[in-house]
């Protein structure tokens, strides 16, 4: 069940790049982010005051139970790391082309395996240096079709961001599995539509920060602002990805590095919609890089077997 929801989720997260990528184009990354960050405030909004007013039964998988600051200090720092992702990754996707993107994404995986050695002293097996080699040479390969289109991946600070982004999500997934693990496992055992909704509302309280602070006053002297619908789209689908996501992580015997993994294929979504509608160049070679990239995936699946 939980894998299943693990692609659910990356069939999802790749429409939410998609629409991401479509809501960015000449437009300003701070009011689309914080719009973002407030329409996933309000989708889970009902379900906490639902939750508080005793109209969700403890036993749905909608409830949110009412906690102190000894569980939310914890969904704070989750609400930093991610919207630190999220600020990098949305500056990065507007600048670069989605093709190039999604497979630096795609490394996530490796990035976390080796926090999963840092932090949690855990040792990589043959299956699992092979994942981690190929992820290497695929990035080594991608940065050779990105010269191609005229970005230098040395010198390119939107890969620097994407590189980055892609950093702070593997923190994040190994943070998600500190929380979501049950106490006796030495986790937090946090609920996880707790954690979801919180994590949304104090990320609109940052980026209202953000957007009042920094892009306000200086509005005028960089790209306007303009509506766009798939806005409110990026906001479904990431809710709805980030839904199937953590349920899949409350699973009994589900695997964050499996979790991740799956995840991860939604690049292949993004990929094809880079391709069909956005029309971007040196496909071939990139197919080649993504291929790269998965093939990398299926030796760490190999490795945690």
């Amino acid at each position: 069940m939980w894998l299943t929801l693990a692609f659910t989720s990356a069939v999802l997260l790749g429409f939410y790049d998609v629409f991401k990528k479509r809501s960015l184009k000449d437009n300003a990354v701070i009011p689309v982010l914080f719009l973002n960050t407030l329409f996933c405030s309000l989708i889970f909004l009902p379900f906490i005051l639902a939750s508080e007013f005793g109209q969700i039964s403890p036993d749905s998988n909608f409830y949110i139970p009412a906690e102190g600051w000894e569980v939310h200090k914890f969904i704070i720092l989750k609400a930093f790391i991610v919207l630190c992702s999220w600020v990098l990754g949305y500056f990065g996707i507007k600048h670069l082309p989605i093709t190039i993107v999604g497979p630096i994404n795609a490394t996530r995986p490796v990035m976390a395996l080796v926090g999963a050695i840092v932090v949690f002293g855990e040792s990589l097996n043959l299956y699992q240096w092979i994942g981690v080699a190929l992820a290497i040479l695929s990035f080594f390969m991608l940065s050779r079709s990105g010269k191609k289109e005229g970005i230098d991946f040395k010198h390119n600070k939107w890969v620097v961001f994407v590189v980055l982004s892609a950093l702070f999500g593997a923190i994040s997934g190994l943070y998600d599995k500190f929380l979501m693990a049950p106490a006796d496992a030495g986790g937090v055992g946090l609920n996880r539509m707790e954690v979801q909704s919180w994590y949304n509302f104090y990320q609109f309280v940052l980026m209202g920060l953000m957007l009042l602070l920094i892009w306000f006053p200086t509005r005028k002297k960089t790209t306007p602002f303009r509506w766009d619908w798939c806005i409110i789209l990026i906001s479904v689908f990431l809710s709805m990805a980030d839904f199937a996501y953590f349920f899949a992580l409350s699973e009994d015997g589900a695997m964050i590095s499996i979790v991740s993994m799956a995840r991860r294929s939604s690049v292949i979504v993004s990929f094809l919609f880079g391709a069909m509608v956005f029309r971007e160049k040196n496909l071939k070679s990139k197919a080649l890089d993504l291929l790269l990239v998965l093939l990398g995936m299926v030796f760490l699946w190999l490795g945690t077997k």
